[in-house]
């Protein structure tokens, strides 16, 4: 469901492929979770998300159940890397897999609204041809511009469809649907398992390869046990296990630390670290310094640690 909110005079704007933090209060709790934009900017200066309903998920529920025209949703300031360069030249390629694609359909939509200048090539996963968003739209660009070309790529069901292929991402259907694959500048945008698949195939090939992913690689949590950590600001003291995130520790300690992406992108569970040594979840590395930006969502306690909250 693609939601348009009518943004007040602080918003301060933002560039295609960026996400924001959007906030409704549910049941008497703010519930925050990031969004990517998936429109370019519009003359209207409306903006737009495009929200998948999450079993479970409190927030995309709301919005896809239960938000009517008019009701009022906090937004946060745009963030986000992967976007494209104001000047360049060269072809592009895009690679979505699953809800990957709202970033990426608002750079196509800006790059067609300026007549599709630059060639550019869409592949698109999904496990099963009901799950494309923006399917007839795509198909639409594509019937509308030689540069553009679209293949729709199915991982758990039968192609039916000439712009339609299957299976999962390798370098051989990579060569077969994108020939000159070395040529291009890609961004990919999925789940982790996904982006790290394409950025081992291709991020040292290509012209340039920017990602962004929205959900962490699966990981082995190999430290067991407990430690303390001292909430200052609080004066309370909790247990929570290692190796759990420090957002998910307090969330289940009953506490409701401000968050958003929950990707360590947006930084909004930020908090100074005092004391102690925590480790980074995706990339498995140890902070013992003092930090004043420490983010609690990617962030496990691997000792003792005294938090300013």
């Amino acid at each position: 469901m693609t939601l348009l909110l009518r943004p007040n005079r602080h918003w301060q704007g933002f560039t295609a492929g960026q996400h924001i933090n959007v906030s409704v209060e549910i049941n008497g709790i703010r519930v925050t979770r990031s969004y990517s934009l998936s429109d370019a900017p519009r003359a209207d200066g409306r903006i737009a998300i495009t929200v998948k309903a999450v079993e479970g998920g409190r927030l995309s529920r709301h919005l896809c159940d239960d938000a009517r025209v008019g009701d009022v949703v906090g937004i946060g300031p745009a963030f986000g890397e992967m976007t494209l360069p104001s000047t360049g030249s060269g072809p592009l390629l895009f690679l979505a897999a699953g809800s990957g694609i709202t970033p990426l359909m608002a750079m196509l939509r800006s790059v067609a609204a300026l007549g599709m200048p630059r060639p550019l090539t869409l592949v698109y996963w999904a496990r099963i041809a009901g799950e494309f968003c923006f399917a007839e739209e795509l198909r639409g660009l594509a019937a509308r511009h030689a540069d553009f070309k679209v293949h729709f790529v199915l991982t758990r069901a039968d192609a039916r469809l000439p712009d339609e292929s299957q299976g999962r991402v390798s370098e051989q259907q990579l060569s077969t649907l994108v020939p000159d694959v070395a040529q291009r500048h890609v961004y990919a945008c999925g789940p982790g398992g996904f982006v790290e698949s394409v950025r081992a195939l291709l991020a040292s090939r290509a012209s340039s390869f920017k990602s962004e992913a929205f959900t962490p690689l699966p990981r082995v949590v190999e430290e067991g046990g407990t430690v303390q950590v001292t909430l200052a600001r609080r004066g309370q003291t909790l247990l929570v296990p290692r190796g759990q995130s420090l957002l998910a520790a307090l969330e289940d300690a009953g506490l409701n630390p401000a968050s958003g992406c929950r990707m360590g992108i947006c930084n909004t569970c930020a908090c100074g670290k005092r004391s102690g040594t925590t480790r980074h979840l995706h990339t498995n590395t140890t902070q013992s310094e003092p930090v004043s930006a420490l983010r609690l969502c990617v962030s496990s306690a691997a000792s003792d640690l005294v938090l300013d909250l």
